[in-house]
């Protein structure tokens, strides 16, 4: 773990500025499904604070991305759904100069912004970018993500779970098809790619959260 970085009140007040102002954008600019809206981006947003200051690390590359990563949607089921993160990178920085946000960290805002996406599968070249992709990850967990999963299900018409294997023990996940399904074809797996410690500590509490979840879903339905 690096050293916290101490801020001063100018600086302070500028992360809150500039904070304001995505914010303020995203309101008039967010679509999408219910899993991925402004609540969404806040609390990752609020991951990353938690993560940069555990990692050592100043907002300059990491408050934008984080604000901004998903700011193109694609729907889930779109065949251009893995390219979404990179469509949000490339968005993201004709933004930010747009608003005069300072250039030299535009590379590394987008190296962020594309890498973060578990659709995409793009490498993790930088420590900002890493601490982003656990940052969003962790919202897929515990009781948000729990929430986010059903949710989206729902949103998406899929049912439930199916009556046959429901809890994917001898047949692959069909996500698409039922909510539950989710769970195993990406939820439990996220907590080992983590690649922060702090990401992983938090990650391990909310895979446990699923995990009672499922267990007591089991002892709720026929067998």
């Amino acid at each position: 773990m690096r050293e916290a970085v101490s801020l001063s009140n100018e600086e302070m007040k500028e992360e809150e500025k500039w904070s304001l102002q995505f914010r303020d954008w995203l309101s008039v600019q967010q679509e999408g499904d219910p899993a991925h809206d402004l609540q969404h981006i806040e609390r990752v947003v609020l991951n990353t604070r938690h993560l940069a200051r555990e990692e050592g690390l100043g907002l300059e590359v990491l408050l934008p991305a984080a604000w901004l990563h998903d700011c193109v949607h694609v729907a889930k089921d779109s065949p251009n759904r893995s390219k979404a993160s990179v469509m949000a990178a490339d968005r993201a920085v004709e933004y930010l100069e747009e608003v005069g946000y300072p250039a030299e960290y535009f590379e590394a805002i987008h190296h962020a912004i594309e890498a973060h996406s578990f659709s995409a599968g793009i490498e993790t070249r930088t420590l900002e970018a890493r601490v982003l992709q656990d940052a969003d990850r962790l919202d897929a967990l515990g009781a948000v993500g729990l929430s986010r999963c059903l949710m989206l299900g729902g949103y998406m018409g899929s049912e439930l779970m199916s009556r046959v294997d429901p809890f994917c023990e001898l047949r692959e996940p069909e996500d698409a098809k039922f909510a539950v399904d989710h769970f195993y074809s990406k939820l439990l797996r996220l907590e080992n790619t983590m690649k922060t410690t702090a990401g992983r500590a938090l990650a391990t509490e909310r895979t446990d959260f699923l995990r009672e979840f499922l267990e007591q879903l089991r002892r709720e339905v026929p067998s």
